[in-house]
């Protein structure tokens, strides 16, 4: 059995997609409220984010500041964007993902178009919840695309300068080439962190969390992976929450919300932490990012 160890490293653990359905809300809520995520990433394109839903978020922070609230751009379908006249779309919507990546690679998206967007976000964040974000990252790593992250990093830098920027590269000791998606966002986000450091905006050390999304997957033995290396103020992303109609309409990670959660709620969580020497960052600190 493993022995608690002295706290050496304190971490992000953010919970992205918050506003996607009442039922992801809830439980992102849930788990700020017991202390299990210091940290979550607001979708402000997505079609749950009305007033209660923003105000019951801000509420956790009345007393003292639990978790960091962040703006999640989101530029891929099915969400629609929130600028007239974006272009490219289908039916209305932003492209898919792959096609987004496909046209992003190509050059072919329309930059003006993304910072307008993005600014539109940006401002729609503002508006709900009073304030600018705490941080900025992108819905599907989309953030870290060419002509999007130059788009992404400028305007963050004009409008939210004091917020930091999630970077999505591994730590060193992390790094594995078999792992072809965690490769990927090793390589995109090498350019990423040149250019937020040109633009004067923080970033965090290190990134963890990515994991085939199978039904099969079994996340108590995967979770303790992302600890293993990862530096001081480094970021774990997350996807709890509970399913609902509203979910399944829009995404296609449904059960393994809930299998997160689960595992974010239960008595395995805390000891891993202890286990591993890591703690949850306090949120009133800005990101420990660098």
């Amino acid at each position: 059995m493993h022995q608690p160890r002295p706290v050496s490293r304190h971490i992000w653990l953010c919970a992205d997609d918050y506003g996607i359905s009442p039922a992801v809300n809830a439980g992102i809520r849930e788990l700020i409220a017991g202390g299990r995520l210091n940290a979550t990433s607001v979708m402000v394109a997505a079609p749950f984010l009305g007033a209660d839903e923003a105000q019951a978020l801000a509420r956790l922070n009345t007393n003292e500041k639990r978790a960091a609230i962040g703006l999640h751009v989101t530029l891929t379908a099915p969400f629609k964007p929130m600028s007239a006249g974006f272009m490219p779309t289908c039916d209305g919507a932003f492209l898919p993902l792959a096609e987004t990546m496909r046209t992003a690679i190509a050059h072919r998206l329309q930059p003006h178009m993304l910072t307008v967007e993005i600014a539109r976000q940006l401002e729609a964040f503002e508006k709900i919840f009073g304030r600018l974000p705490d941080f900025v990252d992108g819905h599907q790593h989309v953030h870290l695309f060419p002509q999007v992250r130059d788009a992404f990093l400028k305007t963050v830098a004009e409008i939210a300068p004091n917020a930091w920027v999630r970077q999505c590269g591994r730590a060193n000791s992390l790094r594995r080439l078999h792992d072809r998606k965690a490769l990927v966002l090793d390589i995109l986000s090498m350019a990423f962190r040149r250019r937020a450091e040109r633009q004067g905006l923080a970033t965090n050390p290190a990134f963890a969390g990515a994991y085939n999304f199978s039904p099969k997957a079994k996340f108590a033995k995967i979770f303790p992976r992302f600890l293993t290396g990862l530096p001081d103020g480094g970021l774990i992303m997350c996807h709890p929450g509970f399913v609902d109609a509203e979910l399944k309409s829009l995404d296609s990670l449904t059960t393994l919300r809930e299998h997160e959660f689960a595992y974010f709620n239960s008595d395995a969580f805390p000891k891993t932490l202890a286990e591993h020497g890591v703690a949850l960052a306090a949120a009133g600190n800005n990101g420990g990012a660098a």
